[in-house]
């Protein structure tokens, strides 16, 4: 589903839900967790009536982040689903410091900026691959349900490919891709065979791990 009028506006009968700033992070051997409310809390009235977006960082394996995506988390998981390959026991860095919160896998480490604004940073080594900014992660309501919604920085000259099959120029940088399956023939903007996994030239990948229908 597509929620945006545009690039600045949204859809009239959409209403979203985007985290401002992180107000907490939790961290045990395995995972750190992140707390963003859609608005600044600065008193304990703040918190009245607020969604909240809760953010899980793992990993199932080295240079591979798991990032799961909760709001009103417990109704029963969609079947079918893709079955992830997940190692024992990786081996993490985790780091909750005062201005920022780190994991890492391997090379690749997600970064948590604890005292700006709302920002999540994936980087390998020093340099950032893609980041997560104002209103690129939330949630949105809408007359047909709720959603999640995420979006990705992609750099000058950055280029997306994959998707699984498509008729649609090779470079899916501007397209608006329906990952559903469909019998419309081809030459078309429909496929027999979506996959939600794209790469880019910036040298990272990223699996939507969602058996529903997607819009990327």
């Amino acid at each position: 589903m597509k929620f945006t009028d545009g690039y600045w506006k949204m859809r009239a009968d959409v209403s979203p839900h985007f985290p401002v700033h992180v107000h907490e992070v939790e961290t045990d051997a395995q995972s750190m967790t992140v707390y963003g409310p859609t608005k600044r809390l600065t008193q304990r009235g703040d918190s009245l009536n607020l969604p909240l977006l809760t953010v899980r960082f793992s990993a199932p394996m080295p240079n591979v982040i798991r990032v799961q995506l909760f709001h009103f988390k417990g109704q029963q998981r969609p079947l079918p689903e893709f079955e992830i390959f997940t190692e024992a026991t990786p081996n993490l860095i985790i780091n909750n410091e005062p201005k920022s919160a780190t994991l890492t896998s391997g090379d690749l480490t997600v970064s948590v900026e604890k005292a700006g604004d709302w920002r999540i940073d994936f980087k390998a080594g020093e340099r950032v691959l893609t980041s997560s900014g104002w209103r690129g992660m939330g949630f949105v309501d809408t007359p047909t349900g709720h959603y999640i919604h995420e979006q990705l920085n992609l750099g000058v000259g950055e280029l997306v490919y994959g998707l699984g099959e498509r008729f649609t120029p090779f470079v899916k940088n501007g397209q608006v891709v329906d990952l559903w399956n469909e019998d419309g023939g081809t030459s078309s903007e429909q496929a027999y065979k979506n996959i939600p996994f794209y790469l880019t030239n910036h040298g990272y990948g990223v699996f939507v791990n969602h058996p529903e229908r997607g819009l990327l």
